[in-house]
Order: C-alpha cells, then sequence, then structure tokens
C-alpha cells in the first residue's frame, strides 16, 4: 500500500462511478460491510490526510469513512483505500470492486 495521493485515489475511486460495485467496508470494533452492492453514482476524497472518503449510493444515500492514509489498486482492479494508526495498525477500510470479495 501507499501513502495517499489524494488526485490519483480520487481518480481511481471515480472510475466506479456510474457502475454497479460491491462496497467491504471497516471500522475497528464499531462497523462492518462485506458485498454490499451499490450503484455508485458520485464519489469524492476530502481533507489534507488522513483523508475522507464519500460515496453516494443508488442516488438515495451516502457512506463516508474518515481516517484513510494508504491507497491500493490491486490486481484485480479493486480499489482498497485503508487508514492506519501511528502504530502501524489498520483502523478503517474501504474496499471496491467489480465482483463480489471473498467471504
Amino acid at each position: 500500500m501507499n501513502l495517499i495521493e489524494k488526485k490519483h485515489a480520487e481518480d481511481l475511486l471515480n472510475a466506479f462511478v456510474g457502475s454497479d460495485v460491491y462496497l467491504h467496508s471497516e471500522a475497528t470494533s464499531y462497523l462492518f460491510v462485506r458485498n454490499f452492492k451499490v450503484n455508485l453514482t458520485a464519489a469524492f476524497i476530502a481533507g489534507d490526510g488522513p483523508y475522507r472518503a464519500a460515496l453516494r449510493f443508488d442516488g438515495l444515500g451516502w457512506l463516508r469513512i474518515e481516517g484513510l492514509t494508504h491507497f491500493e489498486l490491486d490486481e484485480q482492479g479493486r480499489l482498497l483505500l485503508e487508514g492506519f494508526d501511528d502504530k502501524g495498525r489498520m483502523d478503517v477500510a474501504l474496499h471496491l470492486g467489480k465482483e463480489p470479495f471473498p467471504e
């Protein structure tokens, strides 16, 4: 994973807009969602780091994830956005893909 470069990460995120995507998201000890299929209608990354991402889906709702620090486009074309604390522990994750994530 690489430190988030805001413009690059937002471009990768926006490549999913206008299509059905599967979401995997988690935040340490209070949120876990896997294979939540939505039609992504808008997306952006804000902040100066750590970053926050906001996704609008189905034209009806928003998902917002804060504390993102790293990103990667993996070999399956999935966008992995994650946030790590100062000890290197993952605090939050937001993963998007065109296919379901492994259970």
